[in-house]
């Protein structure tokens, strides 16, 4: 299997991760204006399954490094296996907030609040399985990002009333996505060595490598949506049930695309992340990566014009959230060379 061995390269794909983050739901945004969040959701899950198999079965089985992911699949054991799954399953109702959040309040609310959250508790958690980094400028950088996130709520809190669609419950979903999604990461972590190059120890028998790992993942994701993306097409978080023939008489070829296309992308962040963490250390990683709140909220702010009809000065309490957050993700990368 190809594997990173370079710090800077691990950082360059954390960049990438940050990008693919913070643009995937550029995907959602324009197919819902055609129908609802919960009927594209069902491609995006496909599109992540499928990018994670199609990287298992080659970069995932080329190289004299690791196993191939079939070799892995026969040695693994069941509970790491469960543990990548889990991953998974957490990811996706937190996942479910998120999208719903995005429908409600938008991109420059939803992911600074959701995300922002998630970056907090997914890197404390992390830490916790995988301590690599100096603590104190990590932990520096984790706080800065809070801050962030109690600018932009109180940027959200500016808008009138027809501008946030919804009082406070954008808000609300948002921190619940961000509670469940600081706690994914450290399952799917938690599957694999810390370091890869002891994946032959006998201690370390049973541990998935990046690509099996990251396949149980989607299979974790793509599963649970029969369970929660079900429930919320019977009980939407705003309007009316969302019917499940919808998808097959509303649906067209382009819609679809959007959907996978969105779900392929995410998939590559997630996949450029897990596979930087054996030389970044995964707490770093997930927080780089994490970075994607910043592009989300330039989407959501200078694109799809969220706060354009904010008072006057709310520019200034974003403009602050940009620089905490900037700075925030600029200490979690020195973490690593202190």
């Amino acid at each position: 299997m190809v594997t990173i061995g370079s710090y800077a390269v691990a950082v360059a794909m954390c960049f990438i991760t940050m990008l693919c983050w913070g643009s995937w739901a550029n995907t959602q945004k324009l197919a819902t204006k055609e129908w609802r969040f919960q009927l594209f959701y069902w491609d995006y899950c496909i599109g992540v399954l499928l990018v994670t198999v199609v990287l298992a079965l080659t970069i995932g089985s080329m190289g004299a490094g690791g196993r191939s992911f079939f070799a892995d699949l026969d040695q693994a054991s069941a509970k790491y296996l469960g543990s990548a799954f889990l991953g998974g399953v957490i990811f996706n109702l937190a996942n479910i907030f998120l999208v719903a959040a995005i429908d409600i309040a938008g991109l420059a609310v939803a992911f600074p609040v959701g995300i922002g959250l998630a970056l907090a508790l997914g890197v404390i958690t992390t830490y916790r399985i995988d301590p690599s980094g100096n603590a104190s400028v990590l932990f520096l950088g984790v706080a800065c990002v809070a801050i962030a996130i109690i600018l932009d709520a109180l940027a959200y809190k500016r808008l009138p009333s027809e501008g946030q669609k919804t009082t406070m419950k954008g808000i609300v979903l948002s921190v619940v996505c961000g509670v469940l999604m600081g706690f994914f990461y450290r399952w799917v972590a938690g599957s694999m060595p810390a370091n890869l190059s002891d994946l032959a120890l006998p201690s370390e028998a049973g541990k998935l490598t990046p690509y099996t790992a990251l396949v149980l993942f989607a299979l974790g994701l793509f599963v649970s949506s029969f369970v929660f993306n079900t429930i919320v097409m019977a009980k939407p978080f705003v309007g009316e049930p969302v019917p499940f023939g919808d998808y097959f008489r509303k649906g067209n070829p382009r819609l679809h695309l959007v959907g996978i296309l969105g779900g392929v992308i995410w998939g590559i962040g997630m996949s450029f992340s897990i596979l930087a963490g054996d030389s970044a250390g995964y707490a770093i990683s997930y927080g780089l990566g994490q970075g994607a709140t910043m592009v989300a909220a330039l989407w959501g702010v200078f694109i799809w014009k969220e706060f354009k009809a904010a008072p006057k000065g709310t520019e200034k309490l974003l403009g602050l959230m940009f620089v905490f957050y900037a700075i925030g993700l600029a200490l979690i990368i020195i973490a690593k060379l202190t």
